[in-house]
C-alpha cells in the first residue's frame, strides 16, 4: 500500500506538470499564441509606418499647394491639361508597338 500511494502521488505530480506544460505551450495565452501576437504587432507596426510616410507626403503636398503657385500650376498641367498661351502641346504615346513583320 505504501508503494501505491507513492505511485499515485507521482502520477498526480506528472499530470499536474503535463497540464502546466500544455497551458504554457498550447493554451490561450501560451507561448505559441504570444509569438503569433508579436508577429501581428510587427506587421501592424510596419503598416502604420507605411501609412505615416504616406500621410507625411500628403501633408507636404498640401503645404506646397497652400503656399506656392508652382505646385498649383504643376497639378493643373498634369491633372487638367493646362496649356499656357503661346505654348505647343505635344503628347508622346507610351503604348506598345503592335506592327508585325509579316503583314
Amino acid at each position: 500500500m505504501k508503494y501505491f500511494s507513492q505511485f499515485m502521488l507521482f502520477a498526480l505530480a506528472v499530470a499536474v506538470l503535463l497540464s502546466l506544460q500544455y497551458q504554457y505551450w498550447l493554451g490561450d495565452n501560451g507561448h505559441f499564441a504570444s509569438n503569433q501576437l508579436l508577429k501581428q504587432i510587427e506587421e501592424q507596426q510596419q503598416s502604420n509606418d507605411n501609412q505615416m510616410a504616406a500621410n507625411e507626403l500628403l501633408r507636404t503636398d498640401v503645404h506646397d499647394l497652400k503656399t506656392g503657385l508652382e505646385a498649383v500650376e504643376e497639378h493643373a498641367r498634369l491633372d487638367l491639361g493646362l496649356i499656357k498661351p503661346h505654348e505647343t502641346f505635344v503628347q508622346v504615346s507610351t503604348a506598345p508597338i503592335t506592327h508585325s513583320r509579316y503583314n
